[in-house]
């Protein structure tokens, strides 16, 4: 007979331990767009870039980590339904934003090779696969 083994160390549910990622993505994201504020065309231009880019990433910045804690809260909250759903959404929205804006600070650093960018900028890397898990997975359910 095959005895069963139990867990000696519980799991958290899910929701809580996505959270727990949640939180320095996050408080990257909000750091590094509220110190673009004010967004002004004299700082888009030290980075050459348009005005208009540097506003949508200042704002996306910003956004994505706001939406990325309320998706997550309001997703714990309810966990059925409309309001379920839409928070998902949030989450899965702020993740996409996240991933366009580290490409794009990617793609202007200019890196000589693919290799460079995964051996040598660990920290964009990083953000980008943060990105990337929420904007794919979304809100996690609670089951264990």
């Amino acid at each position: 007979m095959h005895k069963e083994k139990t867990m000696l160390i519980p799991k958290v549910p899910a929701p809580f331990a996505t959270f727990l990622l949640r939180i320095p993505l996050s408080v990257m994201f909000l750091q590094q767009g509220l110190s673009k504020f004010p967004v002004n065309e004299a700082t888009a231009e030290a980075f050459g870039l348009p005005y208009i880019v540097w506003w949508f990433v200042a704002y996306g910045e910003v956004g994505s980590a706001i939406g990325l804690i309320a998706g997550g809260i309001i997703g714990i909250m309810f966990t059925e339904g409309l309001i379920s759903d839409l928070a998902d959404l949030l989450t899965r929205f702020s993740g996409i934003t996240m991933t366009c804006v580290v490409t794009g600070v990617i793609w202007i650093m200019m890196p000589s090779s693919f290799m460079d960018v995964i051996l040598k900028d660990y920290l964009h890397v990083s953000l980008y696969v943060g990105g990337l898990y929420f904007a794919l997975r979304g809100n996690a359910k609670y089951g264990f």
